[in-house]
């Protein structure tokens, strides 16, 4: 059976997005470190962007209130109130990162535009991920833009739904195991999995063994080989 909806991924998956993440949080571990070493701050930065998720989401902005609640955990009243102001410098600067795409994309997606119906699937912020998708140049290419709060198997299957395609009709491709490619294999459909460097780890997940709707892809130009041979 053919594949009609292609559902895809934005960060990591069309443009570089850890990158600048990897690079905020090093700066966060400089400015407070003489409350801490490196991978302490980390361990303890990474266990409250964690638990802040069920108040403040995905994106920048989570990740700013996360330092911030994090200095203040390793400093108390030590740390400096010009702590706090840089640390908001460093999350106004992760907002303001440019767009860069990954090698190809625009290329990739033209052709998968030709094969099916495109849906942009992600999660964050929804102003920082519009302001990223109207930046990208790539907007045209979407049939729909679906800025969820998290992706579960009730996500895809209301996607699906509103876009009115049969899951075993529908591809999910991005950078996350856990959150991209197990939730849409549990709501019925394919599922690609394309690894990038500097995943956080929070997304990581054991792969499915000998599924037969999943596959690892070197890069998002593999897909619509993948999907040739689906239909």
């Amino acid at each position: 059976m053919p594949i009609d909806l292609i559902c895809l991924d934005a960060d990591d998956t069309l443009w570089h997005n850890m990158r600048f993440f990897a690079a905020a949080e090093q700066a966060f571990a400089d400015l407070v470190a003489p409350f801490a070493d490196d991978g302490a701050v980390r361990a303890r930065m990474q266990a409250i962007e964690v638990r802040n998720l069920r108040h403040y989401g995905y994106g920048a902005k989570s990740f700013t209130l996360s330092m911030i609640e994090t200095a203040l955990e390793l400093g108390g009243d030590a740390l400096p109130i010009d702590s706090v102001r840089r640390i908001l410098a460093i999350g106004r600067e992760l907002l303001a990162h440019p767009v860069e795409l990954l090698d190809g994309i625009g290329d990739t997606l033209e052709r998968l535009a030709g094969m099916g119906r495109l849906v942009l699937v992600t999660k964050g912020d929804l102003l920082h991920q519009e302001v990223k998708l109207a930046a990208s140049g790539l907007g045209q290419l979407f049939t729909g833009v679906e800025i969820v709060s998290d992706k579960r198997a009730d996500t895809f299957v209301r996607v699906f739904h509103r876009y009115g395609c049969a899951p075993q009709r529908a591809v999910m491709a991005g950078d996350s195991m856990r959150s991209d490619v197990l939730p849409a294999l549990e709501a019925g459909a394919w599922g690609a999995f394309i690894p990038q460097p500097l995943a956080w780890t929070h997304e990581a997940a054991d792969a499915p063994t000998g599924h037969p709707r999943f596959r690892r892809l070197a890069r998002l130009a593999e897909l619509p080989d993948w999907i040739d041979d689906i239909g």
